[in-house]
């Protein structure tokens, strides 16, 4: 692919993963194109179908969140490279907006994704192990624990991006302090307050 041609594709599937987030998965292909500042042409010369599109950025994503767990692994500080699993796939998380589970009830089998699943939640396993081995990580910590960090993520509520990836990094920072097992020593600093408020807070008074 000449330079030019990937210079588009990269422009495209950004564009294309921030529309999806913010407008769904069937924002217009003509909408795409305008946000990746390239004709219609273009686009439908790389993506012939919104499917071909949506499963590309799709398969990206995936890829860079299997590649953050290949990077931690190949850190040699055990704790470093766990922290940074936490911290980038929440990230990731938030910024998602429910794209994924938009794609896998969209295009079911469209790609492999329990295949490289299992990759991950192996390569996460081994980050754990040489955490608590290296006695940085609480050993009461279980793989299952990550889930209940995803889902407490995915909870964060904000007026705008901004404000959401804010209250994910300070959620996550509180996570990891309790994650060590001294809760102290290389604990991430808290990151500043976030500017949310109290979202939702009509379910707690309903019915009174």
């Amino acid at each position: 692919m000449r330079s030019d041609a990937r210079h588009n594709r990269a422009r495209i599937l950004e564009a294309a993963r921030e529309a999806f987030a913010a407008r769904g998965l069937d924002v217009p292909m003509a909408a795409v194109a305008r946000r990746a500042g390239v004709g219609v042409a273009t686009l439908y010369r790389r993506f012939p179908t919104r499917e071909s599109l949506v499963t590309e950025v799709f398969a990206d994503r995936l890829a860079d969140c299997v590649g953050v767990v290949d990077e931690a692994l190949a850190d040699p500080d055990p704790w470093r490279g766990f922290r940074t699993v936490i911290e980038k796939v929440c990230a990731m998380q938030v910024a998602d907006r429910g794209f994924t589970a938009a794609f896998l009830t969209e295009f079911p089998g469209a790609v492999d994704f329990e295949r490289e699943r299992m990759r991950a939640e192996r390569g996460f396993a081994a980050l754990t192990r040489r955490a608590q081995e290296a006695g940085y990580l609480r050993a009461d910590f279980a793989r299952t624990d990550l889930t209940l960090v995803m889902k407490a993520n995915d909870g964060v509520v904000a007026e705008s991006s901004e404000a959401a990836a804010a209250a994910s990094r300070r959620l996550v920072a509180y996570f990891l302090q309790a994650f060590r097992s001294d809760h102290t020593t290389s604990a991430p600093d808290l990151p500043p307050p976030a500017p949310i408020g109290l979202y939702r807070f009509d379910l707690l008074t309903e019915g009174r």
